[in-house]
């Protein structure tokens, strides 16, 4: 049940956001196995100086093009299942929409499966 949270600057097409999204669920597919149908997505556009970040951390040079992905996801993934999944977003985002790799940034929030209710105030996937 992942939620994934896609933060850009604005001026992108509505095309480019949609096959940002497209990708970025793809590869949720495809890495993390997650079931079909379950794309919660929310993008947004932010004006360049309310999405501030540092333009050579880590020794990556970052462009005005940098996106944010921060997906909430049940806990218990290993560390080489998520260094595909990194390489598969950049990879695709790429392919896609010719984004560098560089400029893509992302975040996995692991959580307890309690943590979730995907509607109807129940937790479904609470044991």
């Amino acid at each position: 049940m992942p939620f994934v949270r896609i933060d850009m600057v604005a001026g992108k097409s509505k095309n480019y956001q949609k096959q940002i999204g497209e990708v970025v669920y793809q590869s949720l597919l495809d890495a993390f196995s997650v079931p079909d149908n379950d794309r919660f997505q929310v993008i947004t556009e932010h004006p360049l100086d309310q999405m501030p970040f540092d333009r050579d951390y880590q020794g990556v040079h970052r462009t005005d093009d940098c996106i944010f992905i921060q997906i909430t996801l049940n806990a218990g993934r290993d560390i080489e299942l998520k260094k595909r999944f990194y390489k598969t977003v950049a990879e695709g985002l790429h392919d896609a929409v010719q984004l560098r790799r560089e400029d893509v940034f992302i975040s996995l929030v692991e959580v307890p499966k309690e943590n979730w209710s995907v509607g109807n105030g129940e937790a479904q996937y609470a044991t």
